[in-house]
């Protein structure tokens, strides 16, 4: 019964998905994201399970928060992800989260959702140099001032961040 639950909320997640064109099968025939996405993309069929559980655990650093909820509306943020690394799996909600507790404008925001071979559908993963995902790129006023890559060099993404920032 929950094999059939489980297929049923896969299946009808990469239809829903689907409609958007940015959904494929992997070589396992395993539903993938790709090209341009939303956040709600991932609160939804398949990729709902590990985002919101990660998500939901994640705690941010309260004393990091308070800087970053100041200063993180004035850059714009191109993350580049791959639904099916576990790296991205991990990181990217907790990103999410720090996001949404700044009260982040997600205008400023974009998502790329890339293959195994970091292919992006189009949308130019290529020429962002990504050599491993998930990639989190700060930029102001079309010129990046630094990266995340694959996972936080620090304690946390709160303190990678401010270190990009240059606040910390």
């Amino acid at each position: 019964m929950k094999k059939i639950l489980l297929f049923t909320l896969i299946f009808s997640g990469f239809l829903l998905a689907q409609d958007r064109n940015n959904v494929i099968l992997d070589k396992n025939n395993k539903p993938i994201l790709i090209g341009e996405v939303e956040i709600s993309d991932f609160q939804k069929g398949p990729f709902s399970i590990w985002f919101d559980e990660e998500y939901e655990n994640y705690q941010t650093d309260s004393l990091k928060m308070v800087i970053l909820k100041e200063n993180l509306n004035l850059y714009k943020i191109t993350i580049v992800l791959g639904t099916w690394c576990p790296d991205s799996r991990r990181e990217f909600p907790r990103f999410i989260k720090i996001l949404q507790e700044c009260n982040y404008d997600f205008g400023n925001l974009s998502i790329i959702a890339v293959n195994r071979r970091n292919n992006g559908k189009f949308i130019g993963a290529e020429d962002l140099s990504i050599k491993a995902v998930p990639t989190f790129i700060f930029s102001v006023e079309e010129v990046e001032i630094g990266r995340i890559e694959e996972s936080p060099k620090r304690d946390n993404l709160e303190s990678d961040i401010l270190e990009i920032l240059g606040l910390e």
